[in-house]
């Protein structure tokens, strides 16, 4: 894929994204300025923020399966902020998009630094999600319970 294919399927992504937010009764926003938060997310009535990084692939056909690669840059990790973040990781399959697997960063940096996730290159994280029977792995971990994992996010009936 070009460099600018991978431009569409990231907004394309961050769109997906927002829109399931918007369904949980979350406000949206994106920042003008992309320092490293793609999303932030509002609870009007009280003012709770937080902040979005969107991590989105194209399916990759498998054998038995499909997979999808992501890329973390290990100094955003490891930069754990007061306002609460969360990685969302989304997935294009063929005319949709899989279920959202979201994590907070504190979450997957306990993962890599005892090494039961993905390997380092160039300062990235590395991270092959493999969807298969019904489970998401990555590095032979199950990820299922992130998957649509909106705890963080209760509902907020308007």
């Amino acid at each position: 894929m070009t460099k600018k294919f991978n431009q569409y399927i990231g907004k394309a992504g961050h769109l997906a994204v927002m829109s399931e937010f918007l369904m949980w009764g979350w406000n949206v926003a994106t920042p003008e300025v992309d320092v490293g938060d793609d999303i932030f997310v509002v609870k009007d009535d009280d003012g709770t923020l937080r902040k979005i990084q969107v991590k989105t692939s194209s399916k990759t056909e498998r054998q038995t399966s499909y997979s999808g690669q992501f890329m973390i840059p290990l100094k955003q990790l490891r930069n754990i902020s007061n306002i609460l973040i969360h990685y969302v990781f989304i997935l294009r399959l063929e005319n949709t998009w899989s279920k959202p697997v979201i994590i907070r960063p504190d979450y997957m940096l306990d993962l890599f630094e005892t090494g039961k996730t993905g390997p380092e290159h160039d300062g990235n994280l590395n991270l092959y999600f493999s969807f298969i029977d019904g489970k998401i792995i990555c590095s032979e971990n199950d990820f299922t319970k992130y998957v649509s994992d909106f705890s963080d996010f209760p509902i907020i009936e308007h």
